[in-house]
């Protein structure tokens, strides 16, 4: 549970305008669309699906490194990665288990024939959307488990996108369906906005370790 009282004291030494953005973004964040990246090679790539995730207000991007192992790109990711939360797993199977159990839909981007197009998927459950790597796309693993295979009309000689351009595209589409549905509740709980609050308040304050220190001295008295 989020001490309110803490976070009040905190978010005090934030300019009125950090605290009105960071409020104004918070509403805009959702739980309800989630991202999976397949053990992608290049890592320019992952960082910019996680750059995509933050403008279009998917607060959890989940990455499965079972072969490739690497860093955020900073300077790709454009400061997302303080903002977007990261979840790592260290093999597909322990990624699908772990959002399935979580109550979300399994959807595969593939451009492969039978998977439905992006036009006419209907987001009316909480989904994740799995990509793949570069060059294969997605692990069998992935493409068996899924309950939904999506795809990117597309009218040229080319197959296919490279993956953050396809994230980009299919975030911007499906968030935007998700806002404008208004039986969909996809807005953070109560207590995941506390929570997020007080990850961003922290991020924000350099000093934000004292401050909670001094905040603790002062009401003891």
């Amino acid at each position: 549970m989020v001490d309110q009282k803490l976070l009040e004291y905190l978010e005090s030494f934030l300019t009125d305008r950090r605290r009105s953005l960071n409020k104004k973004v918070l509403m805009s964040r959702t739980n309800y669309l989630t991202v999976a990246v397949e053990d992608v090679y290049q890592l320019h790539n992952t960082s910019a699906v996680m750059r995509s995730c933050e403008v279009f207000g998917v607060q959890n991007m989940h990455v499965i490194e079972e072969v490739n192992k690497k860093k955020i790109d900073r300077e790709i990711a454009m400061g997302a990665q303080k903002w977007v939360d990261v979840n790592r797993y260290n093999s597909t199977d322990q990624c699908i288990t772990s959002l399935k159990n979580a109550g979300y839909q399994l959807v595969a981007t593939t451009p492969h024939e039978g998977a439905v197009v992006l036009d006419q998927f209907e987001l009316d459950q909480p989904t994740v959307l799995f990509f793949g790597t570069e060059t294969d796309g997605l692990s069998d693993a992935v493409l068996e488990a899924a309950d939904v295979k999506l795809k990117i009309p597309m009218v040229g000689f080319t197959e296919s996108l490279n993956i953050s351009v396809s994230a980009a595209i299919i975030l911007q589409r499906l968030t935007s369906q998700m806002r404008n549905v208004s039986t969909i509740d996809w807005k953070l709980t109560s207590e995941e906005q506390l929570e997020k609050r007080m990850d961003w308040v922290k991020k924000t304050l350099k000093s934000h370790e004292e401050l909670v220190k001094r905040y603790y001295e002062e009401i003891k008295g």
